[in-house]
């Protein structure tokens, strides 16, 4: 991974940035508890009943929030309490992460769902440094991150397997991908 740091990077932001929004929609897939209707099951709270704030931090939401089970709405409001309370640039993060993920299809949410799973399973010095990766290709321009994206993209299956493999380290500048073969 050490020969390709800034495409290793361009792979782990798109991981970093799901596993970010994985942690912070967990409440959508996650059953919790929530305070208990008549029959034991959480209340529906309709979107008309929400306070300003909640209505602020959830407007990604909107348009399904209604239809939503009342044990995810319960908890989704559970979290609306704490992101009320932080700061405006992080609370227009959760809402940005809000509404991406609810553009991403089935599929797409399964797999950002199994890549956190695997960079949590990850040794905490190789997480580190997969952090530090993705900080570094944040810090390239636009361009050059979708240049690199672009790169990755064009890479067979098979390759990109092998160059993304711990033992093949060294070779191509970084930066670079392995030419095709």
């Amino acid at each position: 991974m050490r020969k390709h740091p800034h495409l290793v990077a361009a792979l782990l932001s798109v991981a970093l940035l799901l596993a970010g929004t994985m942690t912070t929609l967990r409440a959508q897939t996650a059953p919790a508890a929530a305070p208990a209707a008549r029959d034991g099951m959480p209340a529906a709270h309709p979107w008309a009943s929400l306070d300003p704030a909640q209505r602020d931090v959830l407007a990604p939401l909107q348009k399904q929030w209604d239809q939503l089970p009342p044990r995810r709405q319960a908890n989704m409001l559970q979290k609306a309490q704490r992101w009320v309370t932080l700061p405006p640039g992080r609370r227009e993060k959760i809402r940005e992460r809000i509404a991406r993920w609810q553009q991403m299809t089935p599929e797409q949410r399964q797999d950002a769902r199994a890549n956190e799973r695997k960079f949590r399973e990850l040794p905490p010095a190789q997480r580190q440094r997969l952090h530090n990766s993705f900080e570094r290709y944040q810090q390239l321009p636009p361009a050059q991150r979708e240049r690199l994206m672009q790169q990755w993209r064009e890479l067979p299956p098979a390759q990109r397997r092998q160059w993304i493999r711990p033992q093949n380290r060294g070779g191509n500048a970084p930066g670079h991908p392995p030419p095709h073969r």
